[in-house]
């Protein structure tokens, strides 16, 4: 362990939780431990992570994120971790949570918005594997997620595919949203990229939008027919369920 790194971790680290039991999906190639930060700058309504994870709250402290890293090193054999949210990039001490984990041995993984682009060149040379949400075209961020800053997104975009180890942007098919058009836009976006994966939305009861909560899941047929039409865009492209 590496104590100077281990000495500048907070007391109260910005990690809200973590899931219970590693992880065999979150993290290519991996089995990883799962942990969250909380708080989030964009107002997702099919969000499955906004009622517990949109709003700031007080983090684990350092002796429980420790003991809760240690565990899942001697019991369950991960080789990674996975740091998702919320948004990780708007943790001022995510830089040293990471350097910690790293000095350890284990790889990391980021989820990210690309909200923070600052945050993310700050960590590309960190982290092992970044995953990247693009939730639709630049100039529909405002209305569908109620972010205006689309010049971070197209920067993180770039600062990803040029800086990453590892890397994939992912996006969750909203048969509404993501007409063929608007998939084409995104493809632009991410021209050239290495992996692009299509994820289904699911329809919940505690969704933040209202109208998301009894809208009909995203159909097999549509992710396997965007799949082809993604095609030209990436190097791979793939969707959840069917990988």
């Amino acid at each position: 362990m590496n104590q100077s790194i281990f000495q500048q971790i907070p007391e109260q680290t910005p990690l809200f939780g973590f899931l219970q039991k590693p992880s065999l999906v979150d993290f290519p190639g991996k089995i990883s431990a799962v942990f969250f930060t909380s708080g989030c700058n964009f107002t997702c309504g099919y969000c499955h992570n906004a009622p517990l994870l949109g709003i700031k709250k007080q983090g684990l402290k350092k002796d429980d994120f420790v003991k809760a890293v240690r565990k899942f090193r001697e019991t369950d054999w991960i080789s990674g971790v996975t740091i998702t949210g919320g948004e990780p990039t708007l943790c001022p001490d995510i830089p040293i949570i990471i350097s910690w984990l790293k000095s350890l041995g284990l790889a990391v993984k980021l989820d990210t918005n690309g909200s923070n682009p600052a945050m993310l060149k700050e960590l590309l040379p960190l982290v092992d594997y970044i995953a990247m949400d693009i939730k639709c075209s630049l100039p529909a961020y405002p209305n569908f997620v109620r972010y205006n800053k689309i010049n971070n997104i197209s920067t993180s975009i770039e600062l990803i595919k040029s800086h990453a180890l590892d890397y994939e942007f992912r996006t969750t098919i909203i048969e509404t949203i993501h007409t063929n058009e608007e998939m084409h836009k995104i493809g632009a976006l991410i021209n050239g990229a290495n992996r692009y994966t299509l994820q289904p939305f699911l329809p919940r009861e505690d969704l933040p939008g209202k109208e998301y909560r009894t809208m009909k899941r995203t159909s097999p047929d549509l992710l396997a027919r965007y799949r082809y039409l993604m095609a030209p865009y990436a190097r791979k492209v793939v969707w959840k369920g069917n990988l």
